[in-house]
């Protein structure tokens, strides 16, 4: 997300200086790399990256591309095969071992449904949404279609096609991706072409509601914003919950606890980490979060007191399901070791990147599996009448 947000800000920036622009995207990727699809980069026409699409490997040679895209006006799509030692001659080995698909789009900043442009209505508004990407994996010097259409959870369209069954064939699919919360990458046939989607499920920023306005979540607001997420702190003191104190924060709020869910928005992105040092306040903020199954709930302190409070709730006559009792972590934060308020910033905001991904926060020398699943490796096709 926050590749996303520097991307439309530097994109801003070079409009205002009349430069032209670039966009380099990860489409697909066979077998390991640096980066997954869906990574980005904006190249200037002075050179000037924002973004990565690898580990600093790929970049040199993308930029050169990417000027030539800017000179012709016209996409392409540029193959690096790491697997091929004639690849690391050259100079673009990346020291993994895979196919990686890079899409370059010279950006028109008139054009409303340039892709930039398409990114920032996206941070715009705080829902999920899809872009599709499509290219030609078969006939690479052929025209590449690029960033073509652009759907929302609340039904906005952004895009046409001449080809209606094609236009038709990716709505449904962004659709699907929309509801089943997942990429997809499809290969759309018809008797004179074929060309590959790049489905992909746009999530907005994760929403980190801080109960506790004091010194230890100053840490947590800062790495929360090199991430690219939205903060809000919220404290019942006012001395202590000041915008002054938290520079990072999106939003500082002095509200009681019965206050808060009404001044915020929530939604699947949204985590709360409770560290007042208040035992009555954070309890009357579980009580009201419990019911609502958030992604994450994390509560600082021992674990004594997040049981003292589970059990106080519980004699109030609150009945805890396991499923909401899975969403409160306490002792907040991974096993690290942490002592420093730094340290245990570091240690909150890695298990909620954990929780949200699905992961167990293992080290990843002790993985049997890859890295990333290959799952999304997979290109399905469609025939299209």
């Amino acid at each position: 997300m926050k590749e996303v947000q520097d991307i439309v800000r530097a994109f801003e920036e070079a409009r205002k200086e009349g430069k032209q622009t670039a966009l380099a995207t990860v489409v697909h990727v066979q077998g390991s790399s640096y980066r997954r699809p869906g990574a980005r980069m904006l190249v200037t026409e002075d050179g000037k990256l924002t973004g990565a699409i690898s580990g600093g490997c790929l970049e040199g040679d993308a930029l050169r591309k990417a000027r030539l895209a800017m000179v012709q006006q016209k996409a392409m799509l540029v193959t690096y095969d790491t697997t091929d030692e004639d690849d690391a001659k050259l100079g673009v080995g990346l020291g993994c071992n895979g196919i990686i698909q890079i899409l370059i789009e010279p950006i028109n900043p008139d054009n409303p449904e340039n892709p930039v442009t398409l990114l920032q209505s996206f941070l715009d508004n705080r829902q999920h949404a899809v872009l599709v990407t499509l290219f030609s994996l078969d006939y690479q010097a052929a025209m590449q279609p690029g960033t073509c259409l652009f759907a929302t959870e609340g039904g906005a369209i952004v895009g046409g096609f001449q080809d209606k069954s094609l236009e038709k064939a990716l709505i449904a699919d962004a659709q699907e991706v929309l509801r089943t919360r997942t990429s997809m990458t499809k290969t759309y046939a018809t008797p004179q072409t074929a060309l590959t989607g790049f489905v992909e499920l746009l999530k907005p920023a994760v929403s980190l509601i801080i109960a506790g306005a004091g010194n230890d979540a100053i840490p947590v607001t800062e790495m929360a914003a090199i991430l690219g997420w939205q903060t809000t702190v919220v404290d019942r003191r006012a001395s202590y919950a000041t915008a002054e104190r938290f520079p990072a924060a999106q939003q500082v709020l002095v509200a009681k606890p019965e206050q808060v869910l009404s001044k915020i928005k929530l939604d699947e992105q949204t985590v709360f980490v409770l560290m007042t040092h208040n035992y009555n306040y954070d309890t009357a903020m579980l009580r009201q979060l419990l019911p609502l199954q958030m992604p994450y709930v994390g509560v600082l302190g021992p674990k004594k007191k997040l049981e003292r409070m589970l059990e106080e709730l519980q004699e109030e006559g609150m009945q805890l399901s396991e499923e909401e009792r899975k969403s409160v972590y306490g002792p907040v934060g991974l096993d690290v070791g942490a002592e420093t308020s730094e340290e245990i910033a570091l240690a909150i905001v890695s298990e909620i990147k954990a929780v949200l991904s699905k992961r167990v926060g293992t080290s990843l020398r002790d993985k049997q599996d890859v890295i990333h699943s290959r799952e999304g490796e997979k290109i399905k096709q469609v025939t299209l009448e």
